[in-house]
């Protein structure tokens, strides 16, 4: 075991050279990368390049010690000792595997190794290696020494430090305590940092000690407000409720220089309290069908917020009865108890739907306002309403269809308000859709705006945009029906595109009006009336629709155009930019019912006969010409007019920009940014770093101008003839 013992030792000493010299060169390395990684990059990335340096070098260790193994020895040793008669292996054989005359010679190779140790040659240290690791560690070295230290750009310049003659009071400890409200159920915390986060309302407390004490010392903020502190013993105090973000200063004496040289001031952020969010669990689906006889509709919610729900919330039940534009609403409303921890309650409930009134062509929705525990004002949110709709009817003369017919709403069904009210379901819940589920959904939105809007437009005469009617045959009750075709794509103006049509479909007129047609074989040949009967078919103009008086046709006009405008929206998957013109629809829908007469014009209205006499004159005596309006005066907000300050290096009063901040607190993503880089440049108006700082701010919040219209071209020579020839002709 000896002889073994020696031989494992050997193997070691092996081991632990090949890895002191692969740490050789590796040490340089990474001394190298991390100084030039530090300087350009700081603390952290000089770790992460040292770290990298020792990882590899750990890898290539584990490798070059993984070919050192036991058979690795054995080739070594036989290589080196011809003694051992390439039968080194059997010194690591088990006695008891091996035949006796294999132990005898095992025995022989042992004295051998006994008698004259085997002490092989070191590998040679990788001095080329070696050479070329420390030359480029100290390159490295070198080029990070000299690396420049330039500020980044946009960085303000820091104040000298203030040195202060003798006896000056210094800053020696302070701490900072916050207090968030009651409701939020935080622990108050004392952090020496004198930049601060907490939740609004939070109450915040300093404590700061000097020596020797100062006469007297103050917190400043950026609204030039001042806040003073109260000494306590060795202690000075100050107290400041934190209703909104603010920057501030220690002002010792009355100057703000005299305790710690700070270019930038401290910052206290007010984080918000968010209101609750509500979720949908049951159903699944925001709209559910009645079933016949169904006494039982499942609701489940769950409510989330930051810091707790109330445990109380209202369930509004809303009962609609009949359809179109004459609904009336029934409302209901029942208290729930939550279940669960505050932050994430869930709310259940069962409803009867006859019980509460829903009835045929009727809807139950239902939908769940909840509160948090915010202090005095709580925060409310709502679900999204949850529709329970009683089936429409089955179709008439469907017997014996089943495999034909289908059953869908009818074209009357959906309202104005009840496509805002989809609408806004939708938008509620997109952040749980699939993209394609949401598109679909909205798609299916458009196609309801569509049909209403068709609705309303033939009080207008306007031509329905349906399908072709199959021509009528001698045969028709022999001729098995038809079956129903694929709807035809739909392009961006609401219109069936004919290029998707098949080609039989192509020869009707994609009308869904009945009109006596004749059929093309009996019609003669060369008569306009049957030519157009053949290939189209005449229409009453809009302004001949004399249903409606014309102040009441012309609401109508605008309803039919914001309809156009939400149906676009909504067939673009944009649900969002959709309510507004559905909404402004809805308005102008009420107005025409609201109207207080219909107007029947005659038929054959008597115009008054026209004097051709004056016609085609050119008389031109009595028009004055109209002076075109100039463009309307843009009065500039406060960033625009520090921004041209700034470009020209004039002077502008900061005060309304610190007002513009302080009332606009989400134009900007950081509004304590802008308030440092508006008083950096307070301190120092010649700081050009600071002017530079302060515009870069101000360029996410300016508002971008319009585009202008584009100068027509030049007359070139040929237009110039053109004009020069019809100038002559009118002579």
């Amino acid at each position: 075991m000896s002889v073994v013992s020696a031989l494992l030792r050997v193997r070691a000493a092996t081991r632990r050279r090949t890895a002191v010299g692969i740490a050789l060169v590796a040490t340089p390395l990474a001394i190298g990368l991390a100084t030039l990684a530090g300087r350009m990059a700081g603390g952290p990335a000089a770790g992460v390049a040292a770290l990298l340096v020792v990882v590899l070098a750990a890898i290539l260790i584990t490798r070059r010690i993984g070919r050192t193994d036991l058979r690795w020895l054995l080739r070594r040793l036989d290589a080196d000792r011809r003694d051992m008669e390439d039968s080194a292996a059997l010194l690591f054989a088990e006695p008891a595997a091996i035949l006796p005359l294999a132990q005898l010679q095992r025995a022989r190779l042992e004295a051998r190794l006994t008698a004259r140790p085997w002490t092989p040659v070191p590998e040679p240290w990788p001095w080329r290696a070696l050479l070329l690791a420390w030359s480029a560690g100290a390159l490295l070295t070198v080029a990070a020494l000299a690396w420049p230290t330039t500020a980044p750009s946009g960085a303000i310049d820091r104040v000298p430090t203030w040195g202060g003659a003798p006896g000056a009071p210094v800053l020696r400890a302070q701490t900072l305590r916050i207090e968030s409200p009651a409701y939020t159920g935080l622990t108050p915390r004392t952090q020496a940092e004198l930049d601060a986060q907490a939740t609004m309302g939070a109450t915040l407390r300093w404590t700061l000690r000097f020596a020797p004490q100062p006469q007297h010392v103050a917190l400043q903020l950026h609204d030039g407000r001042a806040i003073a502190f109260v000494r306590q013993g060795e202690d000075w105090t100050a107290t400041l409720r934190l209703d909104q973000s603010w920057l501030y200063r220690i002002a010792v004496d009355g100057d703000t220089d005299r305790v710690i040289a700070r270019a930038q001031p401290w910052r206290l952020e007010a984080l918000p309290d968010r209101p609750p969010e509500v979720r949908v669990r049951a159903p699944e689906a925001t709209l559910s069908t009645y079933t016949r006889g169904q006494r039982a509709w499942a609701l489940a919610f769950e409510a989330t917020d930051d810091f707790g729900v109330a445990a109380d919330a209202r369930l509004r039940i809303t009962v609609t009865r009949g359809s179109g534009e004459a609904v009336t609403f029934e409302d209901h409303t029942r208290t729930l108890r939550g279940t669960g921890d505050a932050r994430a309650r869930r709310f259940a409930a069962t409803l009867d739907p006859i019980a509460l009134g829903l009835e045929e062509g009727g809807d139950l929705v239902a939908q769940l306002e909840v509160r948090d525990n915010r202090v005095p004002a709580p925060q409310q949110a709502r679900s999204a309403s949850l529709i329970l709709r009683w089936p429409p009817p089955t179709p008439p003369d469907a017997d014996g269809l089943e495999g034909l017919a289908r059953d869908v709403l009818p074209a009357y069904f959906r309202s104005q308000r009840q496509i805002i009210l989809d609408a806004e379901a939708l938008i509620a819940e997109q952040p749980r859709l699939t993209r394609e589920t949401f598109e679909t959904r909205s798609d299916t939105l458009g196609v309801d705006q569509r049909l209403l809007r068709l609705r309303y437009g033939q009080f207008l005469g306007e031509e329905s945009e349906g399908h072709a009617r199959p021509p009528p045959t001698a045969d028709a009750d022999d001729t098995p029906p038809t079956p129903p075709r694929k709807p035809l794509p739909i392009d961006d103006f609401g219109q069936d595109d004919p290029a998707t049509h098949d080609a039989p479909a192509q020869t009707h007129d994609d009308h869904d009006h009945d009109h006596d047609h004749t059929p093309a074989e009996v019609t003669t040949f060369g008569r306009a009336d049957d030519v157009l009967a053949t290939f189209g078919h005449t229409h009453d103009l809009p302004e001949a629709a004399t249903l409606l008086d014309p102040k009441t046709r012309e609401l109508l006009r605008s309803a039919l155009r914001e309809m156009w405008q939400s149906e676009l929206h909504l067939r673009q998957a944009a649900p969002r930019e959709a309510l507004a013109p559905a909404n402004r629809a809805l308005v102008l829908i009420k107005e025409v019912q609201q109207a207080d007469r219909i107007y029947l014009a005659r038929v054959g209205t008597a115009l008054p006969p026209v004097d051709f006499a004056r016609r085609l004159g050119g008389d031109r005596d009595g028009i004055a010409p109209r002076a075109v309006p100039g463009p309307a005066a843009v009065e500039l907000d406060a960033p625009m007019v520090a921004w041209q300050a700034l470009a020209w290096d004039e002077t502008f009063d900061p005060a309304a920009l610190v007002a513009w901040a302080q009332t606009q607190p989400r134009a900007l993503d950081d509004p304590l940014a802008l308030l440092a880089a508006i008083d950096a440049l307070q301190r120092d108006p010649a700081c050009t770093a600071c002017r530079q700082a302060l515009r870069a701010q101000l360029w996410y919040v300016l508002r971008r101008p319009l585009p202008t219209p584009l100068r027509r071209a030049a007359i070139d020579a040929m237009g110039a003839r053109y004009l020069d020839a019809l100038q002559e002709g009118a002579r």
